[in-house]
Parts: C-alpha cells; sequence; structure tokens
C-alpha cells in the first residue's frame, strides 16, 4: 500500500498556506513532505515534527528560536530555511525544495568514491558548516542523511539546528543518538559538549566513509560503537584500501582526533586542506596503485641489489628510481663472479666498457623521464573561483576576468539582506576549482522585492483576497464601515492604500462598505421619520393602527434599526392613530397655560440643532431629556413633544440624532 495516500497530511492545506502534495520521507524525528505555497506559488520541503516532539513546550521554544537563526544563514550550500510555525498540534518547518537524493542514497547504489570526487563532495559541505560556524551557529549532526545533491549536481547541507532543539527535550540521550553515533565525536558521547571541532569531526567521519565505503567503527550496539569513538584512534583510509593517497589519510587523522584541541579550529580550516589536498592530488583520483616489490634472487649478490619503491612526495627532480648497484660497481663482498668458459681475453675487456656506459646512460634517461613525469603531474593548472558575495557586481566581474573567468552576467534576482547591484551568487560556487577561461556567472541582487498594493477597491472581499494573494500579499483583517456611496460588501479602501509600494508578503488590511444602517425612528412624529428616512436615503411606506399611544408617532418598524441594508431601501412604518379623540393636552384638564398660577413649561424647538446644545438647552427649561441614535450625525433631526408646547416641568423630552 502506498503510505502516501493513508497519511492524514496528504491533501490538506496547512496553517493556511502550503498544500501538502506528498509525503517524501520520513525519519526518526520528523517527516518531509512536498507541498504548494499558494502565497508564492512555489514548491516547498515542509518538514513536520512528530507529535511527541511537537508535544513539548521546551522543544517547541528551543526549535522557534534555531529556525529564526537558520534562516538568517544565507549561503548557497545550505538549503534555506522559509518559515516556521505551528499548525494545530503540527510543528513545522518550511525549507527550499531540492529535488535530489541524500549522500547517503548515492552511497548505497554506487559505493566508494575515488578520491578527487569524495574531495568535491566534502568542500561543499564543508564550505556550508564554515559559514555557519563564522555565524556562531553548530550543526551538531552531519552524516550522509544531512547533505543533498541535488539532480543538477549542487550539494546542499539541511537540518542546521534541529538537534539542538531536540537537546530541549525529554526524549532519552540514547533515543537521539541511535541514528548518529557513528558521526558523534567521543566529547559529544562522554559529556553531550559540542561545538565547532565536533562538527569538523562528524566531517572526518564522513570523508573516511566516502573513501572507503564504510564507516570506521561498528558494533552489535549503539554503546559498543560510542565506546570506541571514545577510546580508539580513527584508522586512516589507506587501512581499509591500501595505496590511497597519504594526503587523504593526514586530512581525516587531524579532523578525527580524539582530542578536540588536534583537529582544525573549525570547518573553514578544514576546507583549506581539503582544497589543497584536492589540488595536489593526481588528476586521476583513484586509490594510488600499490607498487610490488621485486623478486629478490636468492645468492650473495642479492644484497647488492637497489630495486624501485613507491614515489613519495618530495622534489620533482629527486632520483625515484636508481640504477642496480651490482651493475654500476661490480659485484660486493670481494666474491669473484663464477667462472665463464674459457675465451680470449681481449674480447672481454673491450665489451665491459661499452656495456657500463650504456647502462649509465639508460639509468640518466630513466632518471630524466621520471623529473619529466613529476614535474607533469605537479603542475595544476586549475583556478579557484573567488568569493565575490557581497562585492560590487562590476568590480567582482573585473577581478574575476583578470584570474582567468570568462564572465557572463546573470539575471538579477531580488533578495532583502544583499544590497542591490552587489553580488548575490555565483555559478560554479565559490572555491570550486575549474580550468581557466570557465564561464563564470554572476547573478547581482536586484535588491529587495517590494510589491505595489493592487487596486481591490470596488471587489468583493473574496474577491479581493485572492487579488492580493495573486499580487504575492497576504490578505489582513476586515474592518466594515457604514457608507451612503459604496455599495454593500464591497471593498471601500486598503491599509496600505491601493499603489503603495511594500515588501512582497506584507499583510493588506480591508475597509468593507457595510452599506447604510438603518434609523432607530421608533416613538418619533411621521413627519419628522418620514423626513428623516427620505434624507438618508429610504423610502418610508406607513400604516396606522389604533394605540393609546401619543398620536402620529412610529410604534414599530421594519428592517429594525442597526440592520445594514442597500440605500434606497424601503421602510414599512407602523403608526400610533393620528386622530385619537381620548388623548388630551395638559391644559384641557384644567390646567389654563395662560393662568400665571398654573406650573407649566414651553418646549424649546431644538431640531436641527446640535445634540449636546439642545441637550443643554431643554434640561435648562426644566425637563428630562432621552437621546436617542437614529442618524448618528450629531444634529437633531426630530423631537417629542414638538417644541413650542406647553407641559408641565419635569416632562421627558425625546430627542433623536
Amino acid at each position: 500500500m502506498d503510505t502516501t495516500l493513508t497519511d492524514p497530511l496528504v491533501g490538506k492545506l496547512l496553517d493556511g498556506r502550503y498544500r501538502v502534495e506528498s509525503r517524501i520521507a520520513r525519519g526518526g524525528m520528523a517527516t518531509v513532505y512536498l507541498a504548494l505555497d499558494i502565497r508564492l506559488d512555489r514548491m516547498v520541503a515542509v518538514k513536520v515534527m512528530h507529535r511527541t516532539l511537537a508535544e513539548d513546550p521546551a522543544f517547541v521554544r528551543r526549535f522557534i528560536g534555531e529556525a529564526k537563526s537558520v534562516a538568517s544563514l544565507s549561503h548557497p550550500n545550505v538549503v534555506h530555511v522559509f518559515d516556521q510555525g505551528t499548525d494545530g498540534g503540527n510543528v513545522y518547518l518550511s525549507m527550499e525544495y531540492v529535488p535530489g537524493r541524500t549522500l547517503r542514497d548515492v552511497l548505497r547504489a554506487r559505493g566508494r568514491f575515488p578520491a578527487r570526487e569524495a574531495l568535491e563532495v566534502m568542500i561543499p559541505v564543508l564550505a556550508a558548516l564554515g559559514a555557519a560556524h563564522q555565524a556562531g551557529m553548530v550543526h551538531r549532526d552531519v552524516k550522509p542523511e544531512n547533505v543533498l545533491i541535488a539532480d543538477d549536481g549542487r550539494v546542499k547541507v539541511v537540518d542546521f539546528g534541529l538537534a539542538r532543539a531536540i537537546e530541549a527535550t525529554n526524549q532519552t540521550r540514547t533515543g537521539v543518538m541511535i541514528g548518529t553515533i557513528g558521526y558523534m565525536s567521543p566529547e559529544q558521547v562522554t559529556s553531550g559538549a559540542a561545538d565547532a571541532r565536533s562538527d569538523v569531526y562528524a566531517a572526518g567521519i564522513m570523508l573516511f566513509e566516502l573513501l572507503t565505503g564504510r564507516q570506521p567503527y561498528e558494533g552489535d550496539t549503539p554503546m559498543s560503537v560510542a565506546y570506541r569513538h571514545v577510546h580508539d584512534t580513527v584508522p586512516v583510509p589507506s587501512a581499509l584500501l591500501p595505496g590511497s593517497h597519504p594526503l587523504l589519510d593526514t586530512l581525516v587523522a587531524q579532523a578525527t582526533a580524539r582530542d578536540p584541541a588536534g583537529r582544525p579550529a573549525d570547518a573553514t580550516a578544514m576546507l583549506v586542506a581539503a582544497v589543497d589536498a584536492h589540488r595536489m592530488l593526481p588528476r586521476e583520483s583513484g586509490p594510488v596503485p600499490a607498487v610490488p616489490a621485486a623478486p629478490v634472487p636468492a645468492g650473495p649478490a642479492a644484497a647488492t641489489q637497489v630495486h624501485p619503491a613507491a614515489p613519495a612526495p618530495g622534489p620533482v627532480n629527486q632520483t625515484l628510481i636508481q640504477p642496480r648497484a651490482d651493475l654500476l660497481t661490480g659485484p660486493a663482498g670481494g666474491q669473484a663472479p663464477p667462472a665463464a668458459p674459457a675465451a680470449p681475453a681481449a674480447p672481454k675487456e673491450r665489451r665491459r666498457p661499452r656495456a657500463r656506459w650504456f647502462l649509465i646512460g639508460l639509468a640518466v634517461v630513466m632518471v630524466i623521464a621520471v623529473g619529466v613525469t613529476g614535474w607533469l603531474f605537479s603542475q595544476d593548472t586549475s583556478i579557484k573561483v573567488p568569493y565575490l558575495i557581497g562585492q560590487n557586481a562590476t568590480l567582482a566581474a573585473t577581478e574575476a576576468k583578470q584570474r582567468g573567468f570568462v564572465v557572463e552576467e546573470g539575471k538579477a534576482e531580488n533578495d532583502e539582506k544583499v544590497p542591490k547591484g552587489n553580488v548575490l551568487r555565483t555559478e560554479p560556487t565559490s572555491g570550486t576549482e575549474v580550468e581557466p577561461g570557465t564561464k563564470l556567472i554572476i547573478i547581482a541582487s536586484a535588491g529587495p522585492k517590494r510589491v505595489a498594493v493592487p487596486n481591490v477597491v470596488g471587489l468583493s472581499a473574496p474577491d479581493a483576497r485572492v487579488k492580493l494573494a495573486e499580487a504575492g500579499l497576504v490578505p489582513g483583517s476586515v474592518r466594515r464601515q457604514a457608507s451612503d456611496t459604496v455599495p454593500r460588501d464591497q471593498v471601500m479602501r486598503t491599509s496600505p492604500a491601493v499603489g503603495n509600494p511594500v515588501k512582497e508578503g506584507s499583510k493588506v488590511n480591508l475597509v468593507v462598505s457595510a452599506g447604510l444602517v438603518m434609523p432607530d425612528v421608533k416613538g418619533m412624529p411621521r413627519d419628522q421619520a418620514d423626513q428623516t428616512l427620505r434624507t438618508a436615503g429610504f423610502v418610508p411606506e406607513f400604516v396606522e393602527q389604533v394605540d393609546a399611544a401619543q398620536p402620529c408617532t412610529v410604534i414599530a418598524q421594519d428592517p429594525q434599526p442597526n440592520t445594514e441594508v442597500d440605500k434606497g431601501a424601503v421602510v414599512r412604518l407602523t403608526l400610533s392613530q393620528c386622530a385619537n379623540p381620548e388623548w388630551h393636552w395638559p391644559w384641557e384638564n384644567g390646567q389654563n397655560p395662560n393662568d400665571p398660577g398654573q406650573n407649566v413649561i414651553v418646549i424649546p424647538n431644538i431640531v436641527f440643532k446640535d445634540v449636546k446644545a439642545a441637550r443643554q438647552e431643554l434640561q435648562t427649561a426644566g425637563m428630562r431629556v432621552k437621546v436617542k441614535k437614529a442618524l448618528g450625525r450629531g444634529v437633531v433631526v426630530a423631537q417629542i413633544p414638538a417644541g413650542g408646547q406647553p407641559v408641565p416641568p419635569g416632562t421627558e423630552v425625546t430627542i433623536w440624532h
């Protein structure tokens, strides 16, 4: 059964941004998925931590901190970290997707590497580790599984900082060591301490494995392997692969010294040694063939014979092969040569000088040939790609041309950190050894990418969100606001405003029209309710019913107050009966407003006055005031009882604004 089909995350939208397409790999601490970033429309690798880790708060805190550090590490041989987040119980990293295989997969498929090819893998690995060490970071888990070989041959290191985050969890130490014990330095095994030299040790073990096809230590249990790391000295490659070049033995021995003080200080120091070794290796990158010893003839003369030996490093004119001593100086030990058949003495004396000079000449020719061959092999015409990152692209191109490269300018790429016009990266990468005249592509930074906020005014909120996402922006909050000019549910404006240049991935908030808000006209006299609604853009319709309330006032309305409605909507108002014979003004019940003895007050007419001033005027006149919101514009649009009517002191007057 295809396990991808049963994986619950496949086909899901993680954190509202990453659509999980398929599962790439599953390890002891995380599962890696191929996903589409729907915001930026690019494929990414999403590493989702296993639930046992994600449920540990200490791990999550450390994981987030490490992710931020790794995201700041920009190097062509480091898998870039784009994003980190959580979605429910899923804690994840979004990373650069590198199509290809791990170095472990390549080792399983093809076995050990020739010497030069092994170094050509290790050099970019060491460059990545060196950049991390200079930034104060330690990988802690260098191994072939964490080295990616892209389909186009690029080498990338992944999982910086993950091992450090694991240290904060409640997982047992043994559980973490099982997968990486073959590459752990002695100090990591004994104390758990790790620094840049611990990464150097692991890199040395990995170089040993590339050269020989196996790890230096094997055991039935992880602890038996750990014991050997602590107490044994890592063998040199030639111990398993006779004839391996001494330079490689030296490089592995220095990197895997049990005492950290005996190793290169960091990966950059080991990188320098690896580049030098690569430069001095012969073009035939396989192991140096062992030179079999010549058979030694029996008898006394054997003691005087000198045979060729395997070449050792030294001056190119050093004599590596010498003539046989017995042919130059005669038999050793004073012994006479075996008797020969009788022959005239004179011819024998004539042949010996001729043979001697012939052999001497032959020896001289051999010495010259060996010297010339050594000189040819010692000449390395290759050149290294200089480190140009961050330099002015024009000056960098001039420098590269002076070093013998054919320079080509690549298409500039946006970058938030490297200033516009400076070198962002080169192809091939810095430190790569190439032939003179090789084409070097210099890719400059186009500076930070800025996106103009698209015009979404007049669109619906869903359509506006889609258009923002297509422009590489993140739709933010949506706020509704009443408007008598913009139809309901259409975008009125954005924040930042339309046309403003913003950083890609920035959040843009929307203000959407709520249309008109239905005023509250309950209790308002008919004429004033009619005027208020028509002023606001509505069409009022009135229905009367018998009611004991004050005559001709609104007792019900549909739609209800504060409802969002469109301009021109019909409002159905129910009125109390406008002609109510049983309702009387106060003076019609024995009170005379013109009688000085009667205590009555004439209500001021405060319609169209500022609501605060109107309230103050009514209260000064001895009225109680109730304020209701109709249009909400701060100006009185209606009052009841109406102005000019005599009422007893303390009468409540309701005003609408």
